[in-house]
């Protein structure tokens, strides 16, 4: 496994917890322990006075159940690491914020919009504040850890959010997608039946140019035909009203 990268929580020096090689077999004999000395049957020794050691782990445990010790395994070792319980000066918190400017340069966080490296470098830094209000005042480190918890559950309801969002944009686009490809089929169907109907149209309109065409020629055959026909009748009449003339006009 490999060891957790730094951070800018400040930790104490790794321990060695365990070896793999070290377990003991189960046929390994057990070992001779000391025997208990005998229970006393004076008086009760008042308790004793409270240590400097017995002091300073009351902050340790409290500092590991608000920031869990890290733990990892290395060519068969087990480490484990524990947040630091060294009060913090102010000098100490000007090098933290040269530390996180310096970090977001290196690893090139956004300024602005989502960005998970510049999240994680801030998660950090708050850490290291809590870490460092708890040791002065241990009630006011579990509030800002409650605010921390607090922050974290928002920006996780808004992360479920967003992408749910992405999601259900997705969603629509590829339905939008496909619908502009149905519109598109749909479209060149369309396109083809205007091509097939002005086609028609112009098939139909030939067909009526010709037809009109070859009327017009009839009627001017048949006006033709007609006027002959009453020129000739004309002339019969003239010829007819002459002759009858000519035949009573004798008679007189």
């Amino acid at each position: 496994m490999i060891p957790p990268p730094d951070s800018l929580l400040r930790y104490n020096p790794p321990v060695l917890v365990s070896r793999r090689a070290e377990q003991r077999s189960p046929r390994a004999h057990p070992l001779k322990g000391t025997p208990l000395p005998p229970a006393p049957t004076g008086p009760v020794p008042p308790p004793r006075p409270r240590t400097a050691a017995a002091a300073a782990k009351q902050p340790q445990e409290i500092l590991n159940a608000i920031l869990p010790p890290r733990e990892w395994e290395e060519e068969n070792r087990r480490w484990v690491q524990e947040v630091s319980s060294a009060p913090s000066s102010r000098l100490d918190v000007v090098h933290l914020q040269e530390q996180l400017d310096l970090r977001l340069q290196q690893r090139q966080a956004r300024e602005t919009g989502i960005c998970p490296v510049r999240r994680e470098l801030y998660s950090q830094c708050f850490d290291e504040l809590i870490r460092e209000t708890t040791i002065n005042c241990a009630k006011r480190g579990l509030l800002l850890l409650r605010v921390r918890d607090e922050i974290q559950m928002t920006i996780a309801a808004y992360q479920t959010l967003y992408e749910s969002s992405v999601a259900f944009g997705m969603r629509k686009a590829l339905q939008a997608e496909q619908g502009k490809s149905d519109m598109e089929k749909r479209i060149a169907q369309l396109e083809e039946e205007k091509r097939e109907l002005e086609r028609q149209v112009s098939e139909q309109k030939a067909k009526c140019e010709a037809i009109e065409k070859r009327e017009n020629e009839r009627r001017q055959i048949e006006e033709k035909k007609h006027t002959e026909e009453v020129q000739f009748l004309k002339r019969t009449n003239q010829q007819l009203k002459a002759q009858l003339e000519s035949i009573i006009a004798p008679n007189k």
